[in-house]
């Protein structure tokens, strides 16, 4: 029997609800992010809050004159939707292809087909809409995330190590800040090498600009040109076409412009810079120097503030699995997977690390005692 056949029971009342408000709440979250955003974005999340308007009126339809009061949406919904109104992140568009995820319309027998299909596309169009996002935070974030989580650790590991050796605490606190400049300096000073080695290899690989100046003057029946693109890798017949192709091109606009402009380059088309991309070496040292020292200095703050012994130790390490929580929770949204999980992930690892140290350590003072 479907639901017109029958007559809806209390319970499919409230859920009918439930389902309208959530509705509603989605539709408005996907407009709040739509103020945010210029152009195609813009449409698509407006499509996207028309498609939730949809879904909102079969409930209405359904309800009839028994809508009632209207409800909230649930807390995560209500959730979303402030955050998208005060920030409109990809942070945001991470939560909400989360919830898209979790529709129940697949299972439930007075959802429509159509209105479950168009849940998993809405999953799939925001995972699009996200990842843009993360692509364009994909380099800063990722040397954040790891330049910090490995002071964190490593320095974590370091301090409690020393401190279970049952060495004094201006020994720990000492031993602290020698292992957050030791690894932000070599942080940093591995960064500046690995940037600037692509920077080096990308101009061995670049091709001469001056080359250019030798393309009026080629013999087109001879066509050495195609020798140039058969080493970059096209095949013979490809690369006769671009050869051809490109001699036809200048000759055309040689006829307009003098041979010494066509020499000096102009006539050719600007290519894409990708020491731009690989970006500066200082820089890129600066921001690992950076992230790295401000995830060292975590373990080392009670002591900085007189605390030792088996307090320092587990305000240390309480300390640090607040960040770690955190780090791993932000990696999650990110990524579009279980804060939870990713979250717990990320404490498992830094504390095996730290409790591997920590039993070292207690190895090596009582061998020493």
């Amino acid at each position: 029997m479907t639901t017109t056949e029958r007559t809806p029971t209390p319970a499919d009342i409230r859920r009918w609800r439930r389902y309208l408000a959530d509705e509603r709440a989605e539709a408005a979250v996907y407009r709040d992010l739509a103020q945010r955003r210029t152009g195609e974005e813009r449409e698509i999340l407006l499509a996207l809050a028309e498609a939730e308007g949809r879904h909102e009126q079969h409930w209405l339809d359904l309800l009839g004159d028994q809508v009632g009061r209207p409800l909230r949406g649930d807390v995560r919904t209500r959730m979303l939707g402030f955050l998208a109104r005060r920030f409109g992140s990809v942070f945001v568009l991470a939560l909400a292809q989360r919830a898209e995820a979790r529709s129940p319309y697949a299972t439930d027998v007075d959802a429509t087909p159509q209105m479950a299909a168009d849940e998993q596309v809405h999953e799939e169009v925001v995972r699009a809409l996200a990842a843009r996002g993360r692509q364009r935070l994909s380099g800063t974030f990722r040397a954040a995330v790891f330049g910090a989580n490995d002071g964190l650790v490593s320095n974590l590991a370091l301090v409690l190590g020393v401190s279970a050796s049952g060495v004094a605490t201006h020994v720990v606190l000492l031993t602290g800040v020698s292992g957050l400049l030791a690894g932000a300096l070599s942080m940093g000073a591995g960064e500046y090498v690995s940037v600037r080695s692509q920077r080096e290899l990308l101009e061995a690989s670049s091709p001469n600009p001056a080359t250019r100046s030798a393309l009026p003057h080629l013999d087109v029946d001879a066509n050495e040109l195609t020798l140039v693109y058969r080493a970059r890798g096209m095949s013979a017949e490809d690369a006769a076409a671009r050869a051809r192709e490109t001699l036809q091109t200048l000759q055309a606009y040689t006829s307009e412009i003098p041979v010494g402009d066509v020499a000096a380059g102009t006539a050719a088309a600007p290519e894409v810079d990708e020491h731009e991309a690989v970006g500066n070496g200082w820089s890129a040292a600066l921001s690992s120097f950076c992230f790295f020292a401000s995830g060292a200095l975590v373990p080392i703050i009670p002591y900085l503030f007189g605390l030792g012994g088996t307090t320092a130790v587990l305000v240390s390490a309480g300390l640090v699995g607040i960040v770690l929580l955190a780090t791993g929770a932000v990696v999650g949204l990110l990524s579009g997977g279980s804060p939870l999980k990713r979250a717990l992930r990320q404490l498992a690892i830094g504390f095996g690390a730290a409790a591997a140290t920590y039993l070292l350590g207690l190895l090596f003072g009582t061998a020493l005692g």
